[in-house]
C-alpha cells in the first residue's frame, strides 16, 4: 500500500460482523472532525493525498475510511448478481442494505470518539453520506457531496442521472486480476471518468496507480454487492444540516443534473458546478470545492456554505 508519513496507523471500526478500516490525515494536528467516504469499489488511497492536504489547510481533521467490500475492509462471498448494471437495476440488494453502509460511517465515528462531524463523501460516497446525514442527523454537522446521485433513488430510477452510453463502456472493460491488470485498468477508467475539456495527465495517474494498484477499480462482483444495496429511508428533503452539492460540469457518468435535484431538496444546500471537470476531482479544482471550516485560518477561494462555521 502507499506509504505517506502524513497518515497515522490504520484502525479499524466494528460493526456487527464488519470491520472498517480507516485512517487519519495528520493525526497530531486537531481541527474540525471531518470524515471522507470514498466511491464505488476503491480503496481510501484512491484520492489524492493532496486534496487531504488541502482539507487540513483549511482547518479539519480529516478521517477516510474503506466502504464495507472495499480495500482492507469487510468484503462479502459473492451473491448471484455479478455485474454492476444488473445490480444496479435490481429491486433489492442481496448482501446488505444502504442503511447498513450508512451505520459503517456512524460506527467510525464512534471508534474515533466524536459525538459528530463533517461528512465528504464523492460519487457512491456521496450518496453514502447524504443517507448518513438521514439516518444519523444528530452526527452530521455539514455534508459535502462530490459527483453523486439523490441518497433517496434506487433501481431503475437512477437512470435518470446516469449516462448509459459511459456505463456500457464501463460495462466492456475487462482486465486480468493482476497488479499490472489493476494499474491498467485504473488508468482505463480514470481516462474515461476525466473531463474532455482537461488535458489527461497519463504520467502522474499512472504514476499514482503504480503506487497503489487498486483491483476495487474493476471488482465487478464487489461492486454490484455496494450499488446494490438498497436504500429503504426518509427521502433526502428531510436532510437539515448545511449542504454544499458540488459536480463536474463534463461529468461523463453521473449527468450535472443529479447536482441540481439534489440541491432543490435539500433545504440548506447550494450547488458548485466546477468547470472542465468530469467524474473526478482534479488538483485544479481542489480549492473552490473544499467545505469550509471554522479553523480556516483565510477564506479560500470558491464558493462555500454560508451556514457553515465562520462563513459570513
Amino acid at each position: 500500500m502507499p506509504s505517506d508519513n502524513s497518515w497515522g496507523a490504520r484502525q479499524w471500526a466494528q460493526n456487527g460482523s464488519v470491520r472498517i478500516a480507516f485512517d487519519q490525515f495528520m493525526p497530531e494536528r486537531d481541527g474540525d472532525p471531518l470524515l471522507v467516504a470514498t466511491g464505488l469499489g476503491v480503496n481510501r488511497w484512491s484520492m489524492p493525498d493532496g486534496f487531504f492536504r488541502e482539507l487540513a489547510k483549511q482547518g479539519f481533521a480529516v478521517v477516510r475510511y474503506d466502504q464495507r467490500d472495499g480495500g482492507e475492509s469487510t468484503h462479502f462471498p459473492p451473491t448471484s448478481t455479478r455485474n454492476p448494471i444488473t445490480a444496479l437495476l435490481g429491486k433489492r440488494g442481496e448482501a446488505y442494505t444502504a442503511e447498513n453502509m450508512a451505520d459503517d460511517a456512524a460506527a467510525v465515528l464512534d471508534a474515533l470518539g466524536w459525538g459528530s462531524a463533517h461528512v465528504l463523501g464523492v460519487s457512491l460516497g456521496g450518496a453514502v453520506a447524504q443517507r448518513v446525514a438521514l439516518r444519523h442527523p444528530q452526527r452530521v454537522r455539514s455534508l459535502t457531496t462530490v459527483a453523486a446521485v439523490p441518497g433517496d433513488v434506487t433501481g431503475l430510477r437512477t437512470l435518470r442521472f446516469i449516462r448509459v452510453r459511459t456505463l456500457g463502456k464501463f460495462a466492456k472493460l475487462k482486465f486480468p486480476d493482476t497488479r499490472e491488470g489493476a494499474i491498467e485498468a485504473g488508468l482505463a477508467v480514470a481516462e474515461l471518468l476525466s473531463s474532455p475539456r482537461a488535458a489527461f495527465d497519463e504520467k502522474s495517474v499512472r504514476a499514482r496507480l503504480e503506487d497503489n494498484p487498486d483491483s476495487g477499480v474493476h471488482d465487478q462482483e464487489s461492486q454490484s454487492r455496494q450499488i446494490g444495496a438498497q436504500w429503504s429511508g426518509p427521502t433526502i428533503d428531510k436532510i437539515a444540516c448545511p449542504a454544499l452539492i458540488v459536480h463536474g460540469e463534463d461529468d461523463p457518468l453521473i449527468d450535472p443534473k443529479a447536482a441540481r435535484t439534489i440541491a432543490s431538496k435539500i433545504p440548506a444546500a447550494r450547488t458548485l458546478l466546477l468547470p472542465a471537470v468530469g467524474h473526478d476531482l482534479p488538483e485544479h479544482a481542489w480549492l473552490r470545492s473544499l467545505p469550509r471550516s471554522a479553523n480556516s485560518p483565510t477564506r479560500p477561494r470558491g464558493i462555500f456554505l454560508r451556514s457553515h462555521s465562520a462563513v459570513g
